[in-house]
């Protein structure tokens, strides 16, 4: 089996050879829609020439927020770097994957799609000679199925933050995932349990921005493939269970220009380059305006709650954990700064997007953070957050959508078609939420009114 290192990079007619030579039947060519959920048009053998082309048609409008049905005919081209067999088998026989951007068929670029959304922030980073470099911590559940198949929040061990087996009982399909996940051309770090029960993550390889989005996609499927194979379900939802620790995805991020790591200055204080601060600095005035893109989901607000080491506030620390952005130890090629309020629910390619676009702004503007936060701002009193200029992250998603229609920078990182669609969407999910009755309200007010 050629492995995925093997075929990146590949022309057509390598790609044809390895389809012929492996026995794929099938390839599938990947997108994913504004809400982070991944799609895909499969075509069979005869249609592989013609899918290598980009000249795959489907009907954008039955995918959400895409399109309307007078303008529905969507293009997929596929990103030959891309190109993977799948690690397993279906019924049907052997299935090789692509991602996709999706275009119009007069031949521009979709303005809905996602991809090209973070691929626009990464030409203006170009444009001011940087390359941007991420990595993402996405953590996630592991729960049981019921007799009929049907999901519970029943978890399959009582584990903790590194705990082994016989605690971790997941531990036999982390290793299947991991297998999966290099044969696929992950490079993978580490697996192991996190903090609450069921909850577990696999961090992979620090890489540019746009595979590291390429990734996270990929990396949610075969989770949740695995998982369902043997009988379980993974969900990336950020707050599963009430009174535990939620699923966050730690975002890692730095700039490299000519070469060398644009945030590490070896005689600048605590070694940050001027850079790195205004970067920072932008992550902190944007956080607000992009809260709804990286925790986009109504319960994505259950986990940004004080008690659970989610961030609550726009600061930013050397070590303390308690702030929305934490520089890291390491320096040299390895600066970077984390942002610690993303959830895994987000779509990985507008995630990147508005984190860089909202970097980039400080650097243009030479903006300046305030004072780094070494207290630990969760003991703080009202007070003292005022004194270090501390706001708060919106405490819902309609304050969240809210943020994000009087910010112009994330806005227009978005794209006018992306972000009406995607407002639209979450509004709808929000009126939705507000509009339900729920067991908390029954149990207290039903027998006291």
């Amino acid at each position: 089996m050629a492995t995925a290192l093997e075929t990146t990079g590949a022309s057509k007619r390598e790609i044809l050879e390895v389809c012929k030579k492996q026995g794929i039947t099938f390839l599938r060519l990947q997108f994913t829609d504004i809400l982070g959920i991944n799609k895909n048009v499969e075509v069979p053998e005869s249609q592989f020439e013609k899918a290598l082309e980009g000249d795959i048609m489907f009907d954008g409008s039955s995918i959400e927020g895409f399109v309307r049905i007078e303008e529905s005919d969507m293009v997929l081209k596929p990103d030959l770097d891309t190109f993977r067999v799948l690690p397993y088998d279906d019924e049907g026989g052997r299935i090789a994957r692509l991602i996709c951007d999706i275009y119009n068929p007069d031949g521009s670029a979709f303005a809905g799609c996602t991809r090209q959304a973070l691929k626009r922030q990464i030409a203006r980073a170009n444009g001011l000679g940087y390359g941007m470099m991420a990595g993402a911590e996405a953590e996630f559940f592991i729960f049981q199925l019921d007799a009929g198949g049907d999901p519970t929040t029943d978890t399959h061990d009582k584990g903790g933050y590194f705990d082994q087996t016989p605690v971790d009982r997941a531990e036999e399909i982390r290793r299947l995932i991991i297998k999966d996940l290099v044969s696929m051309g992950f490079e993978v770090e580490a697996g192991h349990h996190e903090v609450a029960p069921g909850q577990h993550e696999i961090d992979f390889r620090y890489t540019e921005a746009l595979e590291t989005a390429d990734n996270l996609a990929t990396f949610r499927f075969i989770v949740r493939n695995v998982a369902y194979r043997h009988g379980f379900l993974a969900t990336f939802m950020p707050k599963p269970i009430f009174g535990q620790n939620g699923s966050g995805m730690h975002t890692h991020q730095s700039l490299f220009k000519g070469g060398k790591n644009a945030f590490h200055d070896p005689k600048g204080k605590w070694e940050l380059s001027e850079t790195a601060f205004q970067y920072v600095a932008g992550l902190l005035t944007h956080a607000r305006g992009f809260c709804a893109v990286t925790n986009p989901l109504v319960n994505s607000y259950k986990r940004l709650v004080p008690g659970y080491e989610a961030p609550t506030n726009v600061a930013w620390s050397m070590r303390n954990r308690s702030p929305l952005v934490r520089i890291p130890d390491r320096r040299g090629i390895g600066t970077r700064c984390e942002l610690r309020m993303p959830d895994p629910s987000a779509n990985p390619y507008l995630a990147l997007a508005v984190q860089l676009a909202a970097g980039l702004d400080g650097i243009e503007r030479k903006l300046v953070p305030p004072d780094a936060v070494s207290k630990n701002i969760f003991t703080m009193s009202f007070r003292e957050r005022r004194k270090y200029r501390i706001d708060e992250l919106p405490r819902d998603l309609h304050e969240a959508l809210e943020m994000l229609e009087k910010d112009d920078v994330i806005r227009g990182a978005l794209g006018s078609h992306i972000y009406e669609r995607f407002l639209e969407a979450k509004r709808k999910e929000w009126q939705e939420y507000i509009g339900q009755v729920s067991e908390w309200e029954l149990n207290r007010y039903l027998g006291q009114y």
